[in-house]
């Protein structure tokens, strides 16, 4: 009786065991997400727009997830590292990546070998922004109206940073619905836009407000119009380019949470959770609004939606402007 009470209580040991062995990942599998910490990937370089939004938002999400949430810098390509980088990673929420709206421009601008739409999921909207127009601060253009009349006279001389930025098809797109005479200079960076602006080089530069803070507080130039649809918080005064008589012209920038196609639905939901109310917390709001940008979160159906209609609209204007895909 003992041998055969011990037999059974062996075998009964031994399956217990095999179980526990043979399915390591049984409970990891049924875990709550997130049980590690979170790597959130930007495609640009520390300390600019996306970068500050990004760390800011990372920090509040940190405390609610209770998991370290990692931001990990990796520009170049147009995105493609960042976006490489993200789709290698394992399918399980913990590692996320950053896209802006100039992500839905390298979708006409670069040859990629994935798909940013198909291949990614939106979770959230973080930050809108618009560009500003800007010009020597005792120069002869002190609005649209006289921008469009100079324009009539004479060609224009227009400046951004690199071609294809948000900012060099922006100022294309200008110069398309007003069709104007434009010599359209692209710039290595915003300091040398700054310059050729005060020095008169240029009558118009494109850039954003966060760019050019200092030099705008300052009144080192001026500032004609926002391309937003509306009058921004941080520029009141400054009126729109559709208020200032030239219609069928608007550019806004975002920047937005996104994770590889595949993460399980509840991770998407849950990270959703979270960002709608981080970018209602007030002191997020104003430190962005500092900066220049519109805190605002979204449904992923609007980010999608945001993503698709902003593809279709740069694609217009990289045809129009005779960029050859990279």
């Amino acid at each position: 009786m003992n041998f055969q009470a011990n037999r059974r209580k062996w075998l009964t040991t031994s399956l217990v065991y095999t179980g526990l062995t043979q399915w390591p990942n049984l409970s990891l599998s049924q875990s709550a997400f997130p049980n590690q910490p979170i790597k959130v990937i930007i495609p640009f370089g520390p300390g600019g727009l996306a970068d500050i939004t990004m760390r800011l938002v990372a920090q509040k999400l940190s405390e609610r997830i209770g998991q370290q949430v990692i931001v990990e810098n990796k520009p170049g390509a147009g995105g493609v590292i960042a976006a490489k980088t993200a789709l290698a990673a394992p399918r399980d929420g913990h590692t996320l990546i950053l896209f802006s709206n100039g992500t839905a421009i390298g979708k006409s601008l670069f040859k990629l070998e994935y798909d940013p739409e198909n291949d990614f999921t939106p979770i959230s909207s973080m930050a809108y922004f618009d560009l500003i127009l800007v010009t020597r601060k005792d120069g002869p253009i002190t609005d649209i109206k006289t921008l469009l009349a100079q324009g009539k006279q004479r060609q224009l001389v227009f400046g951004s940073i690199n071609p294809g930025s948000t900012q060099n098809l922006s100022a294309a797109l200008f110069a398309s619905v007003a069709k104007l005479n434009v010599n359209l200079i692209p710039y290595k960076s915003t300091p040398e836009v700054l310059t050729a602006v005060m020095r008169g080089d240029l009558d118009v530069g494109f850039e954003s407000y966060a760019a050019l803070k200092g030099a705008v507080d300052g009144g080192q130039v001026k500032v004609i119009a926002g391309t937003g649809p509306s009058r921004t918080p941080w520029l009141p005064q400054t009126p729109t380019v559709l208020e200032g008589g030239l219609s069928g012209y608007e550019v806004t920038g975002w920047n937005a949470l996104y994770a590889a196609q595949g993460v399980p639905l509840q991770a998407i939901q849950l990270l959703n959770s979270h960002l709608q109310e981080i970018m209602s917390i007030l002191d997020i709001k104003k430190r962005l609004l500092e900066l220049g940008t519109d805190p605002k979160a979204s449904t992923p159906a609007e980010l999608a939606s945001v993503f698709r209609k902003d593809a279709i609209k740069w694609a217009q204007v990289v045809a129009q402007s005779n960029i050859k895909a990279q």
